[in-house]
C-alpha cells in the first residue's frame, strides 16, 4: 500500500512539474493597491494551497462546532421522564 501511495505521489509530482514547465508565461494580476506579475504554474500552485488550506480550516472548524455540540448534550437526558 505504501508503494501505491508513493507511485502516485510521485505520478502527481512529475505531472505537476510538466504543467508548470508547460505554461510559464507570466499572468498580470492587480489587487487595488497591488500589482504583480506571476508565472501561470506559481499562481495555480497557490490557489491549490490556499483551497486546501481554506477546505482544511473549515472542516476543523466543523469539527470543534459537532463535538462541542456532543458535550453540551449529555448528561442532560432525552428530555422525558421515565415514569
Amino acid at each position: 500500500m505504501r508503494f501505491v501511495i508513493a507511485a502516485l505521489l510521485l505520478i502527481f509530482a512529475l505531472l505537476g512539474a510538466a504543467f508548470a514547465a508547460l505554461n510559464g508565461g507570466t499572468v498580470h494580476y492587480d489587487f487595488l493597491l497591488v500589482e504583480a506579475d506571476l508565472p501561470k504554474g506559481v499562481t495555480l500552485l497557490a490557489v491549490l494551497v490556499l483551497g486546501w488550506l481554506l477546505g482544511g480550516l473549515s472542516a476543523w472548524l466543523g469539527l470543534g462546532a459537532r463535538r462541542r455540540r456532543r458535550a453540551s448534550g449529555r448528561g442532560q437526558g432525552d428530555g422525558q421522564d421515565a415514569a
